[in-house]
């Protein structure tokens, strides 16, 4: 059976080495003239590094991942600090597998060279999507340049902007959410020893707040700072903006959060937007995964382990029903719609809710600020909020 995936993303690819694995013949399509080192860093809990060493890709993103100790809360004002959860050999003994921080070009290059391992020519570049059409028989996609593709399965990981999406459920509806955010990458050795640590940090604050966490066994630190504020609507990994305007946005800020911000070489901004979950993304032959199904705010660090999920899942879920419906792979993709729709959902009001809680009015005192820190991050609510994200198992969810 042959299977046409829009997006070489790390969903995407994810998909085609696990549908590979299973013996589908695989065509990725990518709009990108070249596969360059894209965005920042990226937290992979147990639920989604379970699935990389399941398609072999675990073990070649070891040495470029860190695996954090654990993760901390901390105050915008003070520097007070409270223990989130505990990560390292905690999430191996408790979850089965790593949590990892990486620069997402090192997991992208690493699911770029198993696919190819495989299949040499299969990610085709400068293909954009431009048309797609299906029948009884099968699906046929168009690109921008002409070439024209036949194939059984079409699988739309393409994205936020993604022409699958708009093909078949009609057009996007964003909304602003009131948020946007500033990311970089900082060279380790500009920062003081206590910023290299081994952790996670989540600074809390009225209206904002920071994370940053260690990229490529800890040379490099990931900086993420989100504040609600308008006048930025652009929603684009590939922004640029002034240093000094990020500054600005968290003056006051403890010297911690303004030494990174100074450390940072180029920061990129973007603006948040937010989508409700869509009820179905599957139609015939054709299925989305992904940010093209539902995309989510960053703030519960599940956004790429959701599209890997999906993509094990839908791989398991046409492996087991074509083998006894050959000629239907639909049935395949409607049961994969069904075992994804309620768990993605769930991450997707629960990313916005922890915007709130991250940001909440009554960080602004210290003293108020602390009693709500310590309300809000209770053992029993962390467990509550985290554990059924990390322990789910994407190879043995029931796909009969």
């Amino acid at each position: 059976m042959k299977i046409l995936i829009a997006g070489a993303g790390l969903g995407g690819l994810t998909a085609a080495l696990a549908l590979f694995e299973r013996g589908f013949d695989v065509t990725v399509l990518e709009q990108a003239s070249v596969l360059g080192e894209i965005g920042a860093g990226v937290q992979l809990s147990a639920n989604a590094t379970r699935v990389l060493y399941q398609v072999g890709v675990g073990e070649r993103i070891e040495p470029l991942a860190c695996e954090p100790l654990g993760k901390s809360v901390r105050l915008w004002s003070s520097g007070q600090t409270w223990p989130l959860f505990d990560l390292g050999a905690h999430s191996r003994q408790q979850f089965g597998f790593p949590y990892f921080t990486l620069h997402r070009a090192d997991l992208h290059q690493a699911l770029v060279d198993g696919v190819r391992a495989v299949k040499p020519d299969a990610i085709r570049l400068g293909e954009r999507v431009v048309e797609v059409q299906q029948n009884g028989n099968g699906v046929i996609v168009r690109t921008a340049r002409g070439a024209r593709y036949e194939a059984d399965v079409l699988i739309g990981a393409d994205g936020v902007h993604s022409a699958v999406r708009a093909a078949f459920f009609g057009p996007d509806q964003p909304r602003y959410s009131g948020i946007m955010a500033w990311r970089g990458v900082i060279d380790a050795t500009r920062l003081p020893e206590h910023l290299r640590t081994l952790y996670g940090v989540n600074w809390v604050g009225p209206g904002a707040h920071v994370i940053h966490y260690p990229l490529r066994a800890g040379r490099l630190v990931n900086f993420v700072g989100v504040v609600e504020r308008d006048g930025w609507m652009v929603e684009s990994w590939s922004e640029r903006g002034e240093r000094e305007d990020c500054l600005r946005d968290f003056k006051g800020w403890h010297a911690d959060v303004q030494t990174l911000i100074g450390a940072i070489e180029t920061p990129y901004k973007w603006a948040l937007m937010v989508r409700e979950p869509m009820p179905r993304w599957v139609d015939g032959r054709v299925a989305l995964l992904g940010d093209a199904c539902h995309p989510t705010l960053p703030f519960l660090a599940q956004g790429a382990c959701m599209a890997i999920e999906d993509a094990y899942v839908l791989a398991r879920c046409l492996a087991h029903h074509v083998s006894q419906h050959a000629s239907h792979p639909d049935i395949a993709l409607a049961r994969y719609e069904s075992l994804r729709t309620e768990r993605t959902s769930r991450v997707v009001h629960g990313s916005a809710a922890n915007a709130k809680r991250f940001h909440n009015p009554e960080l602004a005192h210290a003293a108020g600020a602390a009693a709500y820190v310590e309300r809000e991050w209770t053992p029993e609510k962390i467990h509550e909020r985290y554990d059924w994200l990390f322990e789910y198992d994407a190879n043995s969810v029931a796909v009969e």
